[in-house]
């Protein structure tokens, strides 16, 4: 099922392979949405993770309050860009009021960003 211009949902789908519930199918078309946006002023994005069920989650050393367990947060890489120059894009678009606020994190491979509703930072890149 496509969702945007450029993403479908079985992008967003769990990498385990179980069904996504109902609940957040909406969160996941939200979340889609944003980043288009992010997507449009980039260019192309791979999402190299987004929902994923606890068992997932917690296979993955997820946090117990991870909205990617929600189908509100999506890992993000770009092929031209680095994770840090990610991150500045989505901090702008979340100034301008076009990307909705959230969650940006950094990490060495992937930027993290999320649609939690408040504002959340960190990094976890290795020096």
């Amino acid at each position: 099922m496509k969702l945007t211009n450029n993403f479908s949902m079985s992008e967003f789908e769990c990498k385990c392979g179980c069904k996504m519930p109902e609940y957040v199918k909406k969160n996941v078309i939200e979340l889609a949405n944003n980043l288009q946006v992010l997507r449009d002023a980039v260019g192309r994005l791979d999402l190299t993770n987004s929902y994923r069920c606890k068992k997932h989650n917690s296979d993955v050393n997820g946090s117990v309050n991870s909205m990617h367990l929600l189908g509100k947060a999506a890992d993000v890489k770009s092929e031209t860009l680095s994770p840090s120059d990610v991150a500045i894009v989505i901090e702008d678009l979340m100034k301008n009021e076009t990307f909705e606020i959230g969650g940006i994190g950094l990490y060495n491979t992937f930027t993290h960003v999320d649609i939690r509703g408040t504002r959340a930072r960190w990094s976890k890149l290795n020096t």
